[in-house]
């Protein structure tokens, strides 16, 4: 096949995907639909030789922070060209990459990455250690917009013929050998036919190492931890970085041998009480006690308009993408939310000092003279649903860069937001049309912080009873 890997797809943010593939199959690239797309759109894109093995897709717009990689010109057109270590973290996340191969010489897991996609072993070492190298026994399907080279390779890779030939597989079901596990050491060994998928550039979270962290314990006990997160880190990590997170950084703070484990999420974005388990069984229990409902969070919402009390109840888009749309209205599927709002009082917008401090984002809220602190009991957890709750309501959250905007948009075009008040569609296309108009008017996902702290946690009809320290919009009240 004239190559060692086969790569299938690399995704970068802005949409462009780069179909990596051996020079032997540049031709067969180049006929595709998606290379004549590109070829109209230069503009935006080219197709570039990195080096005398791969093509690649390089995007003008993209910015990589020099502490992760450097960038040369190829052709008048960046691309990427030399990477050293992950550490030190760099400022800004770069755009993502993520590579998938197919090994056809089995190996060590590092030597054979750094061959394959040209990086250096202490960089690969580096991503492995972050959690941000995975492998499955036998190739997944391809997407849609594989080449008919890549289509072929796996065709070839998974036939029943060659895989009746794997020990490896012996006893499981296709399915079962597609699962996908992390690689968790540089010497691990990948035979001929194994799946791996390679997140060049992992999201990175450089608040953890701004923080003291033993100054965020709360409680300490043999079977759990207490912790009141700071905004702009992850609980436990993300599918590409399980390094930079608050379990990994509470655990050393602490001097444990033995890593936290997640029992619960809250947003990046968002501050607050977290529990981490000391073990598998209490992680177990603690899930239990979510389950059975028996777990309390209260949390403080810093608002751009005030919001009534009472309960107030919206049900979820049941789609795993933000931002989560929700309805005032019950749509058969969709998830109930229920939240009570238990206190709204007026105070000062932050000043733009603290917003400065806390990296705040501004979403051009009309006035800025007043906030509201808001106490809410959560009565249903779901992803995002105190931002996506309070937003339907007229009243998104200081510094929400995702739903803030969309707030503004329903407040200057009643009707915009199909699942709202004063929604206008008619008929089933017009209502698909407006979902389509009412998704786009959405942000990003805030940098580092908003203003929703996770204030209180209890569980065991309060037997179990923690308080986070002040909100960060506190700080520069009188």
């Amino acid at each position: 096949m004239g190559s060692a890997s086969a790569g299938l797809v690399s995704i970068f943010s802005n949409g462009y995907r780069s179909l990596s593939a051996p020079v032997s199959s540049w031709r067969t690239l180049a006929s595709s639909s998606l290379y004549k797309h590109y070829k109209r759109n230069s503009k935006s894109a080219v197709f570039s030789c990195l080096s005398s093995s791969k093509i690649e897709l390089s995007c003008l717009s993209s910015k990589v922070d020099v502490a992760q990689t450097t960038t040369t010109s190829v052709n008048g057109y960046f691309s990427y060209h030399k990477y050293d270590r992950l550490l030190p973290c760099p400022s800004e996340n770069g755009p993502p990459r993520v590579e998938h191969l197919v090994v056809l010489e089995g190996g060590p897991v590092l030597e054979y990455i750094c061959k394959s996609l040209d990086l250096p072993p202490l960089f690969v070492a580096d991503l492995i250690h972050f959690g941000a190298v995975y492998y499955a026994l036998v190739c997944p399907q391809p997407p849609p917009s594989a080449t008919p080279e890549q289509i072929r390779i796996f065709k070839e890779v998974t036939a029943p013929s060659v895989l009746s030939k794997r020990t490896s597989i012996k006893g499981k079901t296709v399915r079962e050998a597609q699962k996908t596990f992390r690689i968790t050491h540089v010497e691990q060994f990948v035979e001929a036919g194994t799946y791996l998928r390679v997140h060049v550039h992992p999201k990175r979270f450089p608040r953890c190492y701004e923080i003291d962290w033993k100054s965020r314990i709360i409680a300490v006990t043999d079977s759990y931890v207490v912790l009141d997160k700071p905004a702009g880190t992850s609980v436990g990590g993300t599918s590409d970085n399980i390094e930079e997170s608050c379990a990994t950084f509470a655990s050393r703070a602490l001097g444990f041998s033995t890593p936290l484990k997640t029992t619960h999420q809250i947003d990046n974005c968002t501050e607050g009480c977290v529990v981490l388990a000391r073990t598998k069984e209490y992680c177990s229990i603690f899930h239990g006690k979510i389950r059975e409902k028996k777990v309390k969070k209260l949390y403080l919402a810093l608002t751009a308009a005030p919001v009534p009390i009472g309960i107030i109840t919206h049900y979820m888009r049941p789609i795993n993408v933000a931002p989560r749309l929700v309805s005032e209205d019950f749509i058969k599927g969709w998830y109930l939310c229920k939240l009570e709002v238990m206190e709204c009082k007026e105070v000062p917008w932050p000043d733009p000092v603290i917003q400065q401090k806390y990296c705040i984002e501004d979403s051009e809220w009309p006035s800025k003279d007043r906030a509201y602190e808001c106490k809410i009991n959560l009565l249903t957890g779901r992803t995002h649903q105190v931002r996506a709750q309070l937003a339907a309501c007229g009243a998104p959250i200081v510094g929400d860069s995702m739903y803030m905007p969309a707030a503004i948009a329903e407040m200057a075009n009643p009707g915009l937001n199909p699942f709202g008040k004063y929604k206008k569609y008619t008929t089933e296309s017009d209502k698909e049309m407006a979902v389509t108009k009412w998704f786009a008017r959405f942000g990003k996902e805030p940098k580092v912080a908003i203003g929703l702290q996770a204030c209180q946690i209890s569980w065991d009809d309060g037997e179990h009873f923690y308080e986070a320290r002040s909100p960060w919009w506190r700080s520069g009240m009188a």
